[in-house]
């Protein structure tokens, strides 16, 4: 029988230099949840080596479903390296509509560009 998968937060990212074609270590990271007066913090974090970041939540955390917000401090990050860029930070907002599952955000970076999409 294969081991069980550690668990993880129901909510992770990934970031990815895509000018070095490497991981985004140290990278700090803000998950926002929309109510009715506007976004509120629901956890902050910091990629690890690997440019990944799967412990904003406890693992047993059950979503809700809403609308969230992961924001990405890329412009603090770039300049620790020496590096302008053009975005300050990077928001990207998504909907939990099923509470069950697991949202995987991954986000490849450059100074003047940035992609996501829905990871698994």
């Amino acid at each position: 029988m294969a081991p069980a998968p550690p668990a993880r937060s129901p909510i992770t990212c990934h970031v990815l230099d895509s000018t070095s074609g490497k991981p985004a270590p140290e990278m700090r990271i803000r998950l926002d949840r929309l109510n009715t007066t506007g976004f509120v913090l629901q956890a902050q974090g910091i990629t690890d080596k690997d440019g990944r970041c799967s412990t904003l939540l406890p693992p047993s955390t059950r979503l809700e479903v809403g609308i969230f917000k992961i924001t990405f401090f890329t412009n603090e990050w770039w300049k620790n390296k020496g590096v302008l860029s053009f975005y300050p930070f990077i928001e990207i907002p998504f909907e939990v509509q099923s509470p069950d599952d697991h949202y995987h955000i991954p986000c490849l970076l450059s100074p003047f560009s940035y992609t996501t999409y829905r990871g698994s």
